[in-house]
């Protein structure tokens, strides 16, 4: 994004640039990013009488702004909608963010939004126009009033720019490390040092005043005397040298006195600015917790409320910002803000049968890629809970807890219970096996490029329960495991581990009587970033089918889950899969895109394509991670396309479609029908088993605090665990350290040398 200075003089706007008329020179550019939906920052809160709007800043004004390469604030004219135009407004560049006012005086107590030059795009139109964009959030067309002006702000935002990012990455990588005594006691000696050096300083210039005094009087002395001529002369060289010295050396010390006075009124400088953050800080940290306490408040209420008729909810408003370029609102006049989740419409459910097409899908396998789902038969399947206890509504100030994990590892940080699910990371990957059937369907395909298809369905598949679920699962236990046998009724069987603890890491293996084995290596990292949370799963998924020997390889995308503090949750999922056949070379790429409130797109849109191992696409995959997959020929989704439409629905083949939720999942933690029955409790299961951790089973009878108190007790016997193990591995470096050679040997016996061919030729060699 690129902000641009727009007003001519600080007095005043550019002629023909009024408030209700767009400058004829002007071509209008495509409307602002920001509107109704996107949230602006929160305003600053209000200062206390004294307390200036910003860290002070040397050579800033209100027209031409700081002289400094990373700071700056000025008049800019902003593009705001067709009716208005052009407007100007006050820019303030500051520690790598970009905001805007309506007057220089509105600083104090109302900003109109903020843009992140870490995450943006600056872009040059012409000598006066520039465009600033974090990727369709927000976007700022701004104008300055002369090329100048324009490349002094270009200059000023890249650098900014460059330092944010330089600084975020230093951020992502010590983020984990938290400020220590350490440095702490090396800044204090630091200045200890800087003040002895100074009082050394002082010594020595009382030193020269002392002895350069009683130099002078001795040479004056000498001069007095009756001495031979060359003896006088030498004695006038030597007093102008010494005199020489004196202004020298009084120089120098005016000089340090200087810079002592200049270092002295810089650091109380530094010092007023560095309090003014602390002071910030707080009163930003206070304003939070104020807005979280109202929000939980007004969720309570909400909740508490009569609820509407179902018929009412049936139909999904329509997404008010898909207006495009008529949008005759000015987002410096009203905010509104909207859920993101709530106002997605869900992709049309209309015209996307089973329907044959002359397509190269052969028969037998077209007929598998379209069977449905059967029921298992009656008599093989067991009676397993359709239900759990249902969530308490335990309030809990979230910001309490989270305002001081910003930049951590989401597993060090000890979270209570109410942000879990009363489920193990362990049973979250065995959920990825709902939709086994496709696999099950796959192994029975002929041709590998319509199994990749189904890999590909079954992918996506992994994600769907993912979409209402935004509360974290358990962490497991070291040597924790969870084994889930459903051989009798699904024909699969499913163990998995928790093989390391920090870094956290599980492993996974499946294995199906209908031909295919899955196993997959997982490591989950996370960062939390104030507004959102990432995951990152970090490894590498397999899938072998027996009869073809086709070997499947993939990888996770990440998972973002956004308002951590205001507002309602809601996660998205975001990256590209590549999903490559080993065995022939096929791949399927298979592209995530973010959601984003602006585009016309279908939320939590999937795209993938079906290519062979020379490049050539066979088959083209849509379709949203939270509903369907479907898949269509190649050659049908290029005609589709070129007619100027989307693919033709009679070409569509549905690969894969969620199953609905059980009725009341709201109120348990929106489970689906298998998620239910992972912690039911069964015979002969391992004592290491994920359904026998009592804080997970306490969590789901609804008694939370007990929960927490077993979670912390179970916690720390981790932790002293380790450390025990940690001070065994060490002693026993340090016994095989000390002990002798001879007791290294009778230990460690080696075993014997062959015969080399070099050895006689070797031990012929004098030393």
């Amino acid at each position: 994004m690129a902000e641009v200075r727009a007003g001519p003089t600080a007095s005043g706007p550019s002629p023909g640039s009024g408030s209700g008329s767009v400058s004829p020179s002007l071509s209008p550019p495509p409307p602002p990013g920001p509107g109704p939906g996107s949230a602006p920052p929160l305003p600053p809160p209000p200062l206390p009488p004294g307390t200036g709007p910003a860290p002070p800043r040397e050579g800033s004004n209100s027209s031409s702004g700081s002289t400094s390469g990373s700071a700056r604030e000025g008049w800019l004219f902003k593009w705001t909608n067709y009716i208005k135009g052009y407007q100007r407004r006050w820019f303030v560049l500051s520690n790598g963010l970009l905001s805007y006012y309506r007057s220089k005086a509105e600083m104090r107590h109302t900003c109109r939004g903020t843009i992140n030059l870490a995450t943006a795009n600056i872009s040059v139109e012409d000598s006066c126009n520039f465009v600033i964009s974090n990727g369709g959030a927000q976007t700022y067309h701004l104008k300055a009033s002369s090329e100048v002006e324009r490349q002094r702000w270009i200059t000023a935002l890249e650098l900014a720019k460059a330092r944010a990012v330089k600084m975020q990455a230093e951020s992502d990588e010590s983020g984990d490390e938290d400020s220590t005594q350490a440095d702490k006691a090396e800044v204090h000696s630091t200045l200890r040092a800087l003040s002895g050096k100074v009082e050394d300083l002082g010594t020595c210039n009382d030193l020269i005043a002392k002895h350069g005094t009683a130099l002078q009087r001795s040479l004056s002395e000498l001069e007095s005397l009756r001495l031979p001529q060359d003896s006088s002369d030498k004695i006038k060289q030597v007093n102008e040298r010494a005199t020489l010295f004196r202004i020298t050396s009084n120089a120098m010390i005016n000089a340090c006195r200087d810079f002592m006075s200049l270092a002295e009124s810089h650091s109380k400088r530094w010092q007023r600015a560095l309090q003014y953050e602390r002071d910030q800080r707080l009163r930003l940290e206070e304003t939070l917790e104020q807005l979280a306490k109202q929000h939980n408040y007004l969720e309570r209420a909400f909740r508490g409320a009569t609820v509407l008729p179902a018929e009412t909810h049936a139909g999904v408003p329509k997404d008010p910002c898909g207006t495009g370029k008529g949008d005759l609102s000015d987002e410096d006049d009203e905010n509104e803000f909207f859920d993101a989740p709530e106002i997605i419409s869900s992709s049309s459910q209309d015209g996307l049968g089973h329907k044959r097409s002359g397509s190269n899908i052969s028969a037998a396998s077209y007929d598998i890629m379209e069977e449905h789902v059967r029921p298992p038969s009656e008599d093989l399947k067991r009676e397993r809970r359709t239900r759990i206890p249902h969530k308490p509504n335990y309030s809990l100030n979230l910001w309490s807890v989270m305002k001081n994990c910003i930049g951590k590892e989401l597993s060090k940080i000890p979270m209570p219970v109410n942000f879990n699910e009363p489920l193990s990371m362990l049973q979250r990957l065995t959920e990825d096996l709902e939709y086994h059937t496709l696999l099950d369907r796959g192994a029975q395909c002929e041709s590998a490029l319509e199994q990749l298809c189904l890999v590909a369905a079954f992918t996506v598949s992994s994600y769907s329960t993912t979409v209402l679920r935004t509360s974290k699962p358990f962490n497991p236990l070291l040597g924790e495991t969870f084994e889930l046998d459903r051989m009798e009724d699904s024909g699969y069987r499913s163990l998995c581990e928790q093989v390391s603890h920090h870094p956290p890491a599980a492993a996974h293996h499946a294995d199906s009587r209908h031909g295919w084995t899955l196993r997959q290596e997982i490591k989950i990292t996370s960062k939390f970033r104030g507004k959102y949370l990432s995951i990152m799963p970090l490894g590498t998924i397999h899938c072998i089918f027996h009869n073809s020997g086709n070997h499947y390889t993939w990888k996770k995308v990440t998972t973002t889950v956004h308002n951590i503090i205001v507002g309602k949750l809601w996660i998205d999922q975001s990256g590209e899969i590549e999903i490559v056949n080993h065995k022939t070379g096929d791949k399927c790429k298979l592209k995530f895109a973010p959601y984003s409130y602006f585009s016309r797109d279908v939320p939590r849109k999937v795209t993938g394509e079906v290519m062979d191992a020379a490049g050539r696409l066979h088959y083209a995959l849509m379709g949203t991670w939270d509903e369907r997959m479907e898949c269509a020929p190649a050659s049908l989704s290029v005609i589709g396309t070129e007619n100027g439409g989307d693919k033709a629905p009679e070409s569509r083949l549905l690969l894969w479609r969620k199953n609905p939720l059980p009725k009341n999942a709201e109120y348990m933690y929106y489970f689906s029908e298998l998620a239910l029955t992972l912690n039911a409790t069964e015979d002969s299961v391992a004592p290491t088993d994920s359904r026998l951790r009592p804080d997970q089973r306490l969590m789901e009878n609804g008694n939370w605090d007990e929960a927490n108190g077993e979670k912390q007790r179970l916690e720390e016997k981790q932790r002293s665990t380790r450390r025990r193990r940690e001070a065994e591995r060490d002693r026993a470096g340090e016994e095989e350290a000390t002990c002798t050679s001879q007791q290294f040997n009778e230990l460690h016996p080696r075993a014997p040398v062959p015969h080399s061919p070099y050895a006689a030729r070797n031990s012929g060699v004098s030393s």
